[in-house]
């Protein structure tokens, strides 16, 4: 045998998807200049469909954005991977008059371009990155602030509870939560805006050892169906302490959701530059040829391309 793999780096764990984050939007036009005109995003043509709530599809994971008077603030970032900086700062200067007057804003950094919604929400939009394996358009990551010294029991709490891979890093916990996706607890001493029921949703490959643990621990707080239920805190896997609530939606890859395409479309397309063929986005390869010899310094081009595009 002459090739010698890391087979621990194909590992997913027991969340294999992180598939939305749901946010309460006080007016569906204002989200839908952020969403779909600024960040290029695709409401989802098939489901949702009237004013009380909107689904936007980001590659294969969603925002689901019911609407309420009072809009949810998520405690945390949400990090997206989208294909072009260039088309996504156009699009996102386009909006500064349309969005003016409420907390809409964004900045060019180095390694991503930081956008805030109308409400405050802050999403992190990164180019496509070998850091984010082979995903250029989804939903790599949502962070969380979490009280300090609080990321060991988080981890802990997934390994435990969710038979999950987790890893502590530089004083956050990072979840696996599916091919290229994670969930990050960055520890801070800043202080944390009172919980306001916002919500994020996982699929689980086994689904009765989660729940089995999580209610002999008494957090277990709806029920919903056969395909799902609900918990709300995260604890401290030995002395049961709590450490962050954020309500987590749980479902069975039996749930009938699971795997449902997505579309996805190409927002470069318009009435004055149109391409036949072109309205879907297409996913381009973000890395290199399996086991190409080259892929090393391919890999590097990639990030000077990147580096340069930023400076």
């Amino acid at each position: 045998m002459t090739n010698q793999y890391d087979r621990s780096a194909e590992d997913i764990g027991n969340i294999v998807e992180l598939e939305h984050v749901n946010l309460r939007v006080a007016d569906q036009g204002l989200a839908t200049l952020f969403y779909v005109s600024g960040l290029g995003l695709t409401r989802d043509p098939y489901m949702m469909t009237s004013v009380d709530n909107m689904w936007i599809n980001v590659g294969r994971s969603q925002f689901h954005l019911p609407t309420g008077t009072t809009a949810q603030l998520l405690r945390g970032r949400v990090g997206l991977v989208l294909p072009d900086r260039e088309a996504l700062l156009v699009r996102l200067g386009n909006m500064r008059k349309a969005l003016a007057g409420t907390r809409f804003d964004f900045v060019e950094h180095e390694d991503h371009v930081a956008t805030t919604c109308p409400w405050g929400n802050t999403i992190l939009c990164h180019d496509p990155a070998p850091r984010f394996g082979g995903m250029t358009l989804g939903m790599a990551y949502v962070e969380f602030d979490v009280p300090v010294g609080a990321a060991k029991g988080v981890a802990g709490f997934y390994d435990k509870v969710f038979a999950t891979r987790a890893t502590v890093e530089d004083k956050a916990a990072h979840v696996a939560a599916g091919m290229d996706q994670e969930l990050v607890f960055r520890e801070t001493a800043r202080p944390a805006p009172a919980y306001d029921g916002h919500h994020i949703q996982v699929y689980v490959a086994n689904f009765s050892g989660p729940h089995s643990r999580l209610a002999e621990r008494d957090l277990v707080t709806e029920e919903s169906n056969q395909h799902q239920y609900r918990f709300e805190h995260i604890v401290d896997p030995k002395s049961g302490r709590k450490l962050f609530q954020i309500e987590h939606e749980v479902r069975s890859l039996r749930h009938p959701l699971h795997a449902r395409p997505l579309l996805n479309r190409n927002p470069r397309q318009t009435n004055r530059a149109y391409v036949p063929g072109r309205d879907g986005w297409v996913p381009e390869a973000a890395l290199a040829e399996m086991d190409d010899p080259r892929r090393a310094a391919r890999e590097r081009r990639f990030e000077e391309v990147t580096r340069r595009r930023a400076s």
